[in-house]
């Protein structure tokens, strides 16, 4: 009997997490929400979720013991997907009211949005809560991402005060811009994507993202026979 393919969401807190799962089941995957360690590594996905400050969420991390099995999915063949707060996690360091480490997966930091955002005499209030759109850092690239479902200038839905600086400017796929500022929207780093914005709240579009994940680990099992 093939089963559906599994995800697991970790649970340290912080973060929309129902709705996360929610947009799996919808696109055809199992998904635990879960602080196991054992759920997370035998699940086929892994899914970083994030909402609220930096530092809260490293020290949960910390607490949970969360950190070293994160690093070892971040090693492995399985896909390992950050979602807005889950995404600068996954860098170096944050500037979010003292400096603080992160996971150190991906090099860069995560720094905060100019106070205020001004273009052509508008101002943008931070944080950044709206829909916006992501654009293609180059042609293909979203090739072979879990963007690749999407069109190029999609509307995704945003929210944050603080966006990540890759130290390789090669690992982004996607930009936005807000104001005057132009930031990285989209990570893509080996079996690592990151996305800023929340896909599992950008309507039906989004969906297509929780498709598409489903569908690449599908694809991996049968590869791996």
């Amino acid at each position: 009997m093939v089963t559906k393919p599994s995800v697991a969401v970790i649970d340290y807190g912080m973060g929309n997490l129902f709705s996360i799962r929610n947009a799996c089941l919808v696109s055809g995957m199992e998904a635990k929400i879960t602080d196991s360690r054992k759920d997370i590594i035998d699940a086929d996905a892994v899914i970083l979720p994030g909402v609220g400050a930096f530092y809260d969420a490293m020290e949960a991390l910390k607490r949970l013991k969360l950190v070293s099995v994160i690093k070892d999915i971040a090693e492995s063949e399985k896909l390992l997907f950050g979602i807005c707060l889950g995404m600068q996690l996954l860098m170096g360091k944050s500037y979010e009211f003292e400096d603080c480490k992160g996971l150190e997966i991906i090099e860069g930091d995560v720094v905060p949005f100019a106070e205020p955002s001004v273009e052509d005499g508008r101002r943008f209030k931070i944080p950044h809560i709206n829909w916006n759109r992501i654009w293609k850092e180059k042609k293909d690239s979203w090739d072979n991402t879990l963007l690749d479902c999407l069109s190029d200038g999609e509307q995704m839905y945003f929210a944050h005060s603080y966006y990540c600086l890759p130290e390789d400017q090669e690992i982004t796929i996607s930009k936005t811009k807000y104001g005057a500022i132009e930031f990285c929207s989209a990570v893509q780093y080996r079996n690592i994507i990151g996305c800023q914005f929340h896909p599992e709240r950008s309507g039906e579009r989004g969906l297509l993202v929780y498709e598409e994940l489903c569908s690449q680990i599908s694809k991996a099992r049968v590869e791996r026979g």
